[in-house]
């Protein structure tokens, strides 16, 4: 069996990036730049889902029926904007994250791998982590303010939305109590 070319790996390249080729009206600039800041919300998407399921698995405490739920109600719409951001890095012709290496290379969002988490400094972990996913989304949504691209602007404005209140949530679950519970 004979080796191909130089010549015909480079067509052979060219043919499967073609293949994935989106046709956008987007430069080419826009694209590299949009779909870049994406998979990077990506990775972060990821790493606080899993995240927050390892702290919804290992909760314990006084309080754990409420912070189990609230976690895994968090987690689930964390979960829910993966896809939607994977599919808007397709439609402006970018190509996403392909595995759980490509994740951890990108992350900013840091693991937890504690045996034991108290559960307020799970909360308080959790609240960091989507205030700082919410202040990185809105550097994405100047990055599609500079290309012009308002479909991916405005899905962002959404889960800007989402991780402040999922903020909010956090910190008032973890707020002390006075002597009366309040």
């Amino acid at each position: 069996m004979k080796k191909p070319t130089a010549k015909k790996r480079q067509e052979l390249k060219r043919e499967q990036k073609s293949a994935l080729a989106t046709p956008t009206d987007l430069k080419p600039s826009a694209t590299k730049d949009i779909a870049g800041a994406m998979n990077a919300i990506l990775a972060d998407v990821f790493a606080l889902y899993f995240k927050t399921k390892n702290f919804h698995w290992h909760v314990s405490g006084p309080h754990f029926r409420d912070y189990h739920l609230l976690l895994d109600e968090q987690a689930d719409q964390i979960y829910a904007i993966a896809d939607p951001i994977a599919e808007r890095i397709r439609k402006v012709g970018g190509s996403t994250i392909r595995s759980v290496g490509h994740i951890s290379r990108l992350q900013r969002v840091l693991d937890n791998d504690a045996e034991y988490v108290e559960p307020l400094d799970m909360l308080a972990e959790l609240r960091e982590d989507n205030k700082m996913l919410a202040a990185r989304l809105r550097e994405v949504h100047d990055v599609c303010d500079e290309h012009r691209d308002i479909a991916t602007a405005s899905l962002l404005e959404v889960w800007i939305d989402e991780a402040e209140r999922r903020t909010w949530f956090l910190f008032e679950a973890s707020r002390r109590g006075d002597k009366t519970g309040h």
